[in-house]
């Protein structure tokens, strides 16, 4: 009865568990890591050959926002983890984010700058 009260510590070589303090964490590797990686510099050169052989005027500025918004939505999917959300999840965090373009579209033709470019 006498040992039931002793403390044992943790912290000896004797007693050592590693479970206590090491979780067992899911990895989904290195994989998915590289496929994005491959994904978005594909995406970037492809923007960056459009940029050079499309002219100058409203059609380029449309690819190059177009292509930053499917950008930026894969970037929020990945490195926020929405990949694995459900898609309500997911449709709360993407659908407004189209919704502050659409308004910030919607100020610009309101102001009357469409005119005022030189395209």
């Amino acid at each position: 009865m006498a040992h039931q009260n002793k403390t044992v510590d943790i912290h000896d070589e004797e007693n050592y568990d590693p479970t206590v303090w090491v979780p067992k964490a899911h990895s989904h590797g290195t994989r998915a890591l590289w496929k994005t990686f491959w994904l978005l510099l594909a995406l970037t050169i492809i923007d960056v050959v459009l940029y050079f052989m499309m002219d100058p005027g409203m059609s380029r500025n449309v690819t190059f926002i177009i292509l930053g918004i499917v950008k930026a939505a894969f970037i929020v999917y990945v490195f926020m983890h929405l990949t694995y959300e459900h898609k309500s999840l997911k449709m709360s965090i993407v659908l407004p984010m189209i919704g502050v373009v659409y308004l910030i579209v919607l100020l610009l033709k309101e102001a009357d700058f469409w005119n005022y470019l030189n395209w």
